[in-house]
């Protein structure tokens, strides 16, 4: 049965939107096209008609993955214009977006394996970090330039590092406290020390 102009349009974006959340979960190599079509509810022989390989949907992924997390940012930012930081750190910087791999940062999740892709999906996350960058520095008052600002790049990074310990280590007191660290320090200037860890209790 062949499939309308509008149908095939509104599978691809299906496949797009599916892909960017699987990928965060598996990795870009973590997943094949039979598993990513499947998710998508779509037989792997329509896959070429939408894309020209797995590289063409990797990079559209990509895009729509940075393009929902801005969004998210600033649909928070939005909905609390007294302290639009402060409410990004809350939920960015918590144990709920820590448990979600699928739809949480493409950046935490997909990072390090960005680094090692093409140049069309490094293009694709940098022009995602530069939007987080400008959004922060907005927040802290940076001046308006071409290059972001000092503090919104150390404070992304902060942010960005703080989330992907916390995903690594398997102790829940271990990683809340990496995240209560990186918000003191992001929203008090204080050092990531002062945010010490008890002595385990036996």
């Amino acid at each position: 049965m062949r499939v309308s102009r509008s149908q095939a349009a509104e599978n691809r974006e299906t496949v797009i939107n599916v892909a960017s959340r699987l990928f965060r979960e598996h990795g870009f190599d973590g997943i094949g096209v039979k598993d990513l079509m499947e998710g998508a509810g779509l037989t792997q022989g329509a896959f070429y008609k939408q894309f020209a390989s797995k590289d063409d949907l990797t990079v559209q992924a990509s895009r729509r993955a940075l393009e929902s997390a801005i969004l998210r940012w600033s649909a928070t930012a939005e909905a609390n214009p007294q302290d639009p930081l402060g409410a990004v750190v809350a939920f960015y910087l918590s144990m709920d977006h820590r448990g979600e791999r699928m739809d949480g940062c493409p950046v935490v999740a997909l990072g390090s394996d960005a680094a090692r892709q093409g140049a069309d999906v490094k293009a694709s996350f940098e022009a995602g970090i530069r939007e987080y960058l400008e959004l922060l520095g907005s927040w802290i008052g940076e001046a308006d330039g071409e290059e972001p600002g000092g503090k919104a790049m150390a404070i992304l990074s902060t942010m960005v590092g703080a989330v992907l310990l916390s995903r690594v280590v398997k102790d829940d007191r271990l990683s809340k406290r990496f995240l209560q660290a990186a918000a003191e320090s992001v929203l008090t200037g204080a050092p990531a020390g002062d945010a010490t860890l008890a002595p385990r209790q036996p």
